[in-house]
């Protein structure tokens, strides 16, 4: 399929690396401090910590999730530690702010991580007025993306109708439920080696390499109001 976004009335985004440049290097800070977090928690090196992380993250999609499951830890405690950062690498984005404003329909965030640290992310951006309604790792009751649960969730909460939806998210793995469900689907490859894990490539109408870019091209061709 061909993405057509003349059908479109709901954008459902992804946050980290996609509404922020990935050049950033946001979420190395948050690595490390899931590396540091996981080191303290089971008392090993740094090097034991990655592989537990990676591992978790890959086996359940977070690695919350993966801790949560063997390690009962404290979601809360856990997101509060991890989202600990800097925030200055971040920097208003009026461009971006104007394009996803003008976005016919409703905006709206769609994240494996949580609310506070979505809205200190927005706020650093100036695009806290953007988006209509976000749902997250909360929100998903710990099931994040790519569980079905979490589209089902998000659908029913906002009373999407997923033909007339469109998901951008830069993990292709996560884009196949979205795209099983009914919605248009939009990767941001950025070529880094998680993107492109288990990528199905009928489950992607449309691969991009820059969002703000993306967007100019949507302005350009009379989408925006």
């Amino acid at each position: 399929m061909v993405f057509d976004p003349s059908i479109v009335d709901c954008w459902l985004f992804d946050l980290d690396n996609t509404l922020y440049p990935a050049t950033t290097r946001m979420f190395d800070q948050i690595d490390h401090r899931m590396g540091a977090y996981i080191a303290n928690l089971l008392g090993c090196d740094d090097d034991e910590a990655r592989r537990v992380q990676k591992l978790y993250f890959h086996d359940h999609g977070t690695t919350l999730s993966g801790l949560m499951h063997y390690h009962e830890v404290s979601p809360y405690e856990f997101l509060e530690f991890v989202h600990d950062i800097d925030m200055t690498p971040l920097a208003s984005a009026p461009r971006l702010a104007d394009r996803i404003t003008r976005l016919p329909g409703r905006k709206i965030v769609f994240t494996n991580g949580d609310a506070p640290y979505a809205e200190k992310v927005l706020a650093a951006l100036d695009l806290s007025d953007c988006f209509d309604g976000m749902w997250d790792i909360h929100a998903m009751n710990y099931r994040p993306k790519p569980e079905p649960s979490a589209y089902h969730g998000v659908i029913e909460a906002f009373g999407i109708v997923p033909e007339r939806a469109v998901f951008v998210e830069d993990s292709a793995r996560n884009l196949a439920p979205a795209k099983a469900l009914g919605m248009q689907t939009v990767w941001l490859d950025l070529a880094t080696e998680w993107g492109d894990r288990a990528m199905d490539p009928a489950a992607i109408d449309l691969v991009i390499d820059d969002f703000s870019e993306w967007l100019d091209a949507l302005a350009r061709d009379g989408v925006l109001g």
